[in-house]
C-alpha cells in the first residue's frame, strides 16, 4: 500500500492532506522520515508502527476500540445538550473514512448520557451488527444502583419478564442478582430504549445509577479510567466473536 493511502485509511486527513504531510517531512516509519507519498509500505510487517507530526500510531486495518464512557456524554456524532463521546477519541479515529457501509467509527449500541461503563466502537459493519443484533444474544451486564431496597419479588419479576409500554411481549433479564440492598446486577441480551430504567420502573423501583461492566465475555478493565480508550487486543476480539457461554 502507498504511504499516503495508508495514512488516509487511518484517518489522518484527505488523500491530498496525507500526501502533503509526507512531503513536508511530518511522517516517520521505523527506519526514519519518509517524504515520498508513493513509497510502498509492507502491511505484512505487524505491528506496523509510524508517527505523524510526532504522534505515534500503529496501523489498524479495522478499528476495534473500547472506551470507558463517563457520565455526561452522548453516543452521537450530533449531540444535543451534552458533548459527544467521540470527542474522547483522538482525531485520526474520529476521521477514519467510510468502510463498506459504515461511515467511519461508530458506537456499538448506545449508552444514555448519564450511564457509564464499557462502550465498544468500530468501523466494521459485520462486527457492529453481530454485537447489536438480538438474534446473536450477546449479553450485556449492568450494575444498577436502585432508589429503593431490592426484594426477591422484584428479582423474580425481572427474571420472569415485565411488559413495557411499547411492546405487549414481556421482556426478561437473562440474569438478575441482588449484590446489595441497592445494587442489582442485571444481564440483558436486548437493547430497547431506556430498557433498564423501564424494567426497574415496571417492578416498582427506580434507577439512580447505571454502569455497564461487561459485553459478551469482555469485562471493562479496572485500570481503564473514565474517559480513557484503547484498542481491543486480538484475544479480546476473539472473546467477543465466541458464542456466549450456555
Amino acid at each position: 500500500m502507498r504511504l499516503s493511502e495508508l495514512l488516509f485509511t487511518q484517518g489522518f486527513g484527505t488523500r491530498r492532506v496525507c500526501a502533503g504531510l509526507i512531503e513536508k517531512g511530518h511522517v516517520a516509519l521505523a527506519d526514519g522520515l519518509c517524504t515520498d507519498p508513493s513509497a510502498e509500505v509492507d502491511l505484512s510487517a505487524q505491528p506496523l508502527a509510524f508517527s505523524v507530526q510526532g504522534q505515534a500510531w500503529v496501523y489498524q486495518p479495522r478499528a476495534y476500540v473500547m472506551l470507558h464512557k463517563p457520565a455526561g456524554y452522548e453516543c452521537s456524532h450530533r449531540p444535543g445538550a451534552w458533548p459527544s463521546v467521540y470527542t474522547l477519541l483522538p482525531v485520526p479515529l474520529r476521521q477514519r473514512p467510510t468502510t463498506g457501509k459504515v461511515p467511519g467509527v461508530q458506537a456499538v449500541g448506545r449508552l444514555d448520557q448519564d450511564t457509564t461503563g464499557l462502550l465498544l466502537l468500530s468501523d466494521d459493519g459485520a462486527f457492529i451488527h453481530r454485537m447489536n443484533s438480538p438474534r446473536h444474544h450477546v449479553p450485556k451486564v449492568y450494575e444498577v444502583t436502585t432508589k429503593h431496597p431490592l426484594d426477591e419479588r422484584q428479582i423474580a419479576r425481572l427474571r420472569a419478564g415485565v411488559v413495557l409500554d411499547d411492546d405487549p411481549k414481556p421482556v426478561a433479564a437473562t440474569a438478575a442478582e441482588a449484590v446489595g440492598d441497592h445494587h442489582l446486577r442485571l444481564t440483558l441480551t436486548e437493547g430497547k430504549y431506556h430498557q433498564v430504567k423501564r424494567m426497574l420502573a415496571a417492578v416498582g423501583n427506580r434507577v439512580e445509577g447505571l454502569h455497564r461492566s461487561q459485553v459478551g465475555r469482555l469485562v471493562l478493565p479496572p485500570e481503564l479510567a473514565p474517559g480513557e480508550w484503547r484498542w481491543l487486543t486480538e484475544a479480546e476480539q476473539a472473546a467477543l466473536a465466541a458464542k456466549p457461554a450456555a
